[in-house]
């Protein structure tokens, strides 16, 4: 069982920069498949960011070129950094990975973009 823990959410003024951090209790070494999920009030969930084997990255076009996924597998961590952040970025950021065929999901993080 792994159990993750969402960090670094907050109030930021457009423009700004936040890390959002994802704590796994268990060992995600093995993991080949992490993400980062977002929704906003009144949507449906959507997917951000994934990083797949061979430290494969995808994001969704909303966010490419300014939102960074990575993981740290010595700590057990997924990051994902958030740059040039806009109002409509605001969202529950959730953790995802996925680890011998099992799916984990983190409780969130909000994050609210506003001046």
């Amino acid at each position: 069982q792994v159990q993750l823990v969402e960090s670094g959410g907050g109030l930021v003024q457009p423009g700004g920069s936040l890390r959002l951090s994802c704590a796994a209790s268990g060992s995600i070494s093995s993991s080949n498949y992490m993400a980062w999920h977002r929704q906003a009030p009144g949507k449906q969930r959507e997917q951000v960011a994934t990083l797949t084997s061979g430290d494969s990255t995808n994001y969704a076009d909303s966010v490419r070129g300014r939102f960074t996924i990575s993981r740290d597998n010595a700590k057990n961590m997924v990051y994902l950094q958030m740059n040039s952040l806009k109002p409509e970025d605001t969202a529950v950021y959730y953790c995802r990975v996925v680890v011998f065929r099992r799916d984990f999901w983190g409780q969130g993080t909000q994050v609210t973009v506003s001046s």
